[in-house]
């Protein structure tokens, strides 16, 4: 598939998320993410939705999305595995390590990611980067622990600032908060990770490392451009 170079990330991210259907296994359920490329998967997943057996989505958004469009939505706790798990990325790098998170729902969909033999990202290119870190980080943290939280990161270089939505803290999915942590460059994702899951009111840090994509399919002005990590 080619692309003019006139296409908006808007129409770069409807390309991405039609080529993923070709990693969506008839019969079977679907892991499926949160954000405004995964919408545009979705919407393309409804063209087939007789085909696969349903979903299990990460966030109520993708829920309601699914369910308006005919597709059955089925509960994490009734999947024992998936075989493929699609979403969108804040960042990523060449090894195939995520920052998620900007929507808000990086706890759930890294659960749902934990179930997935296969992850693919969709992303457009302007989300490819050599380190993780420009975009703030979230982290998905119980309001007690937050000011403590966010000293710790200060301690790392990072400033950690709590997330608002109509002046108010944001509260996920999950009932909990939301640190953006800017200035940090992760250099060692997965040694990132697994030190910041340890903190106390840590619920899930936005690195996705440990749950990395194994596929990524990036929408440039030349059409869809896939790596494989």
């Amino acid at each position: 598939m080619t692309a003019s170079t006139s296409l908006s990330q808007d129409e770069l991210k409807t390309l991405v998320g039609r080529a993923a259907l070709d990693y969506v296994v008839p019969g079977e359920i679907v892991g499926v993410g949160t954000g405004s490329t995964v919408n545009k998967f979705i919407d393309a997943l409804a063209t087939v939705k007789e085909r696969i057996g349903g979903a299990v989505s990460s966030s109520e958004a993708s829920t309601a999305r699914l369910k308006a469009l005919g597709i059955p939505v089925l509960d994490a706790n009734e999947v024992a595995s998936l075989s493929v798990y699609i979403d969108g990325a804040d960042e990523i790098d060449g090894r195939g390590y995520m920052v998620k998170g900007g929507g808000a729902a990086l706890t759930r969909e890294k659960i749902v990611a934990a179930l997935a033999q296969c992850f693919v990202c969709i992303a457009d290119e302007s989300k490819l980067v050599s380190v993780l870190g420009a975009f703030p980080l979230p982290v998905e943290v119980i309001p007690m622990a937050a000011s403590q939280i966010a000293r710790r990161f200060e301690s790392l270089g990072g400033q950690a600032t709590l997330r608002l939505g109509d002046g108010r803290p944001l509260v996920t999915d999950n009932g909990q908060h939301i640190l953006d942590v800017r200035g940090l460059a992760i250099g060692d994702p997965l040694a990132f990770e697994s030190e910041v899951n340890q903190w106390p009111g840590v619920v899930t840090v936005g690195v996705f490392a440990h749950q990395k994509a194994h596929v990524c399919l990036l929408g440039t002005a030349q059409g869809v451009r896939t790596l494989k990590f």
